[in-house]
C-alpha cells in the first residue's frame, strides 16, 4: 500500500504458516545452484505455458511432470528443518537422493504409461511397477510434511492406513482390506489417485492462475487496488477497515490464498487499524474474515472453483456466476460491520492528505485493469480458464508497459515466474496427496458409507442433512489449504445434499463454502491464527470474533439450499437480482444486530429486531420482505426519535452549564 506507512508486526509461527515464502526461502542458494533453480522455474512455465496453449500431452503424462517439477522443488525449496534458514551453495546429501528417487519414480511412469496402457493384463504385474509406485508414493508424503504441514499429511497417511487395515474397523465403516499391490495400482498407476481431477485441474488451470497473481503483484496492481480502495472508503469513519476489506476482498479472489492474503496486505492494515482506535482483536478478525472471503468470491475463487466445475461437469462461468451474491452478502456484512464499529466507538476516517486523488490515481495506473477485464470478459464469453489464464497473463505484461512507472522489464518477469512456481508448490503437493484421499474413499466406498448414514440419521429432514453437512465440511477443511478441503467435502458432504434432490450446483457450493470457512473457525483457524501473529492477539479470541463478522458465510448456504435463486444462473435472473436487494439489505441489519449500531446506538430490543429483520430479508420471499421492511421502518423511527432525544437532552445540560 505505498500510500501508508507499514508498522513493524509480529510475525506468525511457521508452524501455522505453510505458504509464507520467506526472505530466507526467497535466497536459500548462492553460487550455480541459484541460477539452476531459476533456471527450472523458467522450464516448469515455459513447459506449462506451452502445454496450456498449443502443446498436446497425454493428461497422465501432463500431471506426471507436474508432480515431477512439484517434488523436485520442494526438496530444493523446502529442506529439513535444522537447515531452513541457513544459505547454501548445494542442497543437502538427504534432499539430494530425495529429488533422486523422485525424478526416477516420476520418470518410470512417464516412460512406462503407454506400454502400461496397452498392455494392461502382462505389465500390471511388473514388480517394478510397485516399487516405483511405492518410492513415488512416499516421496509425496514426505514432501507434503514439509510444504503443506503434518495435518493434512497424517489425515492422508491415516486413509492410506485404512486402505490396508479395513478389516480390523469396527461398524460399518470396516471393509475387507486391500493388498499393497492394488493399493499402488490405484494410487500412483491409475486416474483415482494421486494423478486424478485434483492434480489435472493443479496441472491444467491452478498453475497459470497463480502464476498470474504473481505477475498481478508484480505489475504494482495490488498497490493500485489499496490506493484506490483508499480513495473510496478511506476518508469515511473507521476507513483503515474499510480499506482492508476492499483491498483484502479484491487480492484474495485473485491469489486463492486466504492466509497468504492475510500476511501481506494485514501487515500493513492489522497497525493501520489498531492506530486508528479499532482494538486488536477487532483489526485482526477484519483482516482475517476479508481473506477468506475471497476464497468463494468471483472472478478465480482460488483453485477450488475449477475443480468444482470439472466435478459438476459444468462451465467454469456457471460456478463464477452463482458465487457472485453469496460473496458479495459476505463482504458487505463486514464492511458495514465495521462502519457500524466505527461510529459505536466514535473513530473517524484517514486525514485527507494521506488519500490519493482519485483521478490522477485512474490516469496514472487505471491501465493496471486491464488484465482483469480482459480475464473477466474471457471467462464471461465462455472461453475456457485455461485460455482466459494464459491471455490475462500476457495482458498483464503489456499493460504494465503503458506507463513508464509500472514497466515490467525482464527481472520483473522472471521475479514473478519464480513466485508464481513457489506459490503454486503449495498448491500443487495440496492437490497431490489429496490424491490419496480421493483414492481411498474410490477404493473402498467410504464416501457412500458415510452419505448413506447421514442420510439415515437424516431422514428426508433437508435442514439437519445440511447442518451435518456443514460440521463435517468444516471438520475436514480445519488446518489444510482451501483447495484441499473442497475436494475432500465435495467428495463425501455433497453427495448427500444431491441425494436430497439438492441441485449439484448449490451441495457443492454449500460445502464449498464452509470449508473455506474453516480458515475461521477455531480451532485449527489458519487465517485467524496468521492475523493474531500480526494483531498481537490469543488465535482463539481473534476467531470467536471473526466468526462474528463472517456470521453472513455461516447463515447464506442455508438460504440458497432451499431457495436457489440466491445462486445466479439463467434461470431466474429477476429473480436473483431482486434475492440480491433485500438480501443486502437484510445483511445490512444483521450487522447492525452484531454491533449495536445503525443510525445510533441500538438497544437490546432492538438488536433482537434487526436480527429477525435479517432472516426475513434474507428470505427470497415477497412475504418476508415486506414484512421487514415494515420492521426496519418502525426501527428506524425509533432510533430517530430516541436520537434527536438524545440531542435535546444534551444540549439543555449544555445551555444550562
Amino acid at each position: 500500500m505505498s500510500h501508508l506507512k507499514e508498522e513493524s508486526v509480529t510475525t506468525p509461527t511457521q508452524n501455522n504458516e505453510k505458504e509464507i515464502n520467506t526472505e530466507s526461502q526467497m535466497k536459500q542458494y548462492i553460487g550455480p545452484m541459484s541460477k539452476i533453480l531459476t533456471a527450472i522455474f523458467i522450464f516448469w512455465f515455459i513447459f506449462q505455458m506451452y502445454f496450456s496453449s498449443i502443446g498436446i500431452l497425454d493428461a497422465i503424462k501432463l500431471r506426471a511432470w507436474t508432480l515431477g517439477f512439484l517434488l523436485v522443488l520442494t526438496f530444493l525449496l523446502f529442506p529439513a528443518k535444522k537447515v531452513q534458514r541457513k544459505i547454501r551453495r548445494l542442497p543437502t546429501k538427504m534432499d539430494m537422493l530425495l529429488i533422486f528417487l523422485s525424478i526416477a519414480s516420476v520418470g518410470y511412469l512417464i516412460l512406462m504409461f503407454d506400454t502400461f496402457a496397452r498392455e494392461w493384463g502382462g505389465i500390471h504385474r511388473s514388480n517394478w511397477n510397485y516399487v516405483f509406485g511405492g518410492i513415488g508414493i512416499i516421496m509425496l508424503f514426505e514432501a507434503s510434511r514439509r510444504v503443506v504441514g503434518n495435518i493434512l499429511t497424517i489425515i492422508a497417511a491415516v486413509f492410506l492406513l485404512y486402505d490396508i487395515f479395513g478389516e480390523v474397523v469396527p461398524g460399518v465403516l470396516g471393509h475387507r482390506g486391500f493388498s499393497l499391490e492394488r493399493i499402488i495400482d490405484l494410487m500412483f498407476w491409475g486416474p483415482s489417485g494421486i494423478f486424478g481431477i485434483a492434480l489435472g485441474v493443479f496441472a491444467t488451470y491452478v498453475f497459470m492462475f497463480v502464476l498470474f497473481g504473481a505477475f498481478l503483484k508484480n505489475s504494482g496492481f495490488s498497490d493500485f487496488i489499496n490506493d484506490l480502495a483508499l480513495t473510496l472508503a478511506g476518508r469515511s469513519a473507521g476507513g483503515p477497515a474499510k480499506v482492508s476489506v476492499i483491498g483484502s476482498a479484491t487480492m484474495g479472489m485473485i491469489s486463492g490464498s486466504a492466509v497468504g492474503n492475510v500476511v501481506t496486505t494485514g501487515a500493513i492494515t492489522i497497525p493501520l487499524m489498531k492506530k486508528t482506535g479499532y482494538s486488536s482483536r477487532f483489526a485482526g478478525a477484519v483482516e482475517a474474515v476479508a481473506s477468506t472471503g475471497g476464497l468463494f468470491a468471483p472472478p478465480i475463487m482460488g483453485a477450488a472453483g475449477f475443480i468444482m466445475a470439472e466435478f459438476i461437469g459444468v462451465p467454469y462461468s456457471t460456478i463464477m456466476l452463482a458465487a457472485i451474491i453469496p460473496a458479495l452478502l459476505y463482504f458487505i456484512t463486514i464492511f458495514m460491520a465495521v462502519h457500524f464499529e466505527a461510529k459505536r466507538i466514535g473513530l473517524s476516517g484517514i486525514s485527507k492528505e494521506n488519500i490519493p486523488n482519485a483521478l490522477q490515481l485512474l490516469k496514472d495506473r487505471g491501465h493496471l485493469l486491464l488484465p482483469l477485464i480482459v480475464l473477466v470478459w474471457l471467462l464471461v464469453t465462455g472461453v475456457t480458464p485455461i485460455y482466459a489464464a494464459v491471455w490475462a497473463l500476457g495482458a498483464t505484461v503489456v499493460a504494465s508497459w503503458f506507463r513508464k512507472s509500472t514497466r515490467m522489464g525482464w527481472k520483473d518477469i522472471i521475479r514473478s515466474i519464480e513466485e508464481g512456481c513457489r506459490g503454486a508448490i503449495i498448491v500443487g503437493i495440496a492437490c497431490s496427496i489429496v490424491g490419496i484421499i480421493v483414492g481411498t474413499i474410490t477404493l473402498t466406498s467410504l464416501g457412500l458409507v458415510i452419505g448413506n448414514n447421514i442420510l439415515h440419521f437424516a431422514g428426508e429432514n433437508l435442514f439437519l442433512a445440511g447442518f451435518l453437512t456443514m460440521i463435517i465440511s468444516i471438520i475436514l477443511g480445519m488446518g489444510m489449504p482451501a483447495t484441499a478441503a473442497y475436494i475432500i467435502v465435495a467428495t463425501i458432504s455433497a453427495p448427500v445434499l444431491v441425494e436430497l434432490g439438492v441441485p449439484a450446483i448449490v451441495a457443492h457450493m454449500f460445502a464449498f463454502v464452509y470449508a473455506s470457512l474453516s480458515n475461521i473457525t477455531p480451532p485449527v483457524a489458519l487465517s485467524s491464527y496468521a492475523a493474531s501473529g500480526i494483531a498481537g492477539v490469543s488465535p482463539n479470541r481473534l476467531s470467536f470474533t471473526a466468526i462474528k463478522l463472517g456470521i453472513t458465510g455461516f447463515i447464506i448456504p442455508f438460504f440458497f439450499l432451499y431457495n436457489p435463486v440466491l445462486l445466479f444462473s439463467g434461470e431466474n435472473i429477476g429473480g436473483s437480482i431482486q434475492a440480491l436487494i433485500t438480501a443486502s439489505i437484510g445483511v445490512v441489519c444483521l450487522a447492525g444486530g452484531l454491533q449495536g449500531w445503525l443510525i445510533g446506538k441500538a438497544s437490546i430490543l432492538q438488536r433482537i429486531s434487526l436480527f429477525i429483520i435479517a432472516l426475513l430479508m434474507i428470505t427470497p420471499s415477497l412475504v418476508t420482505d415486506a414484512a421487514g421492511i415494515v420492521v426496519l421502518a418502525l426501527i428506524v423511527i425509533w432510533q430517530r426519535i430516541s436520537t434527536g432525544k438524545d440531542r435535546n437532552m444534551s444540549a439543555s445540560v449544555n445551555s444550562a452549564g
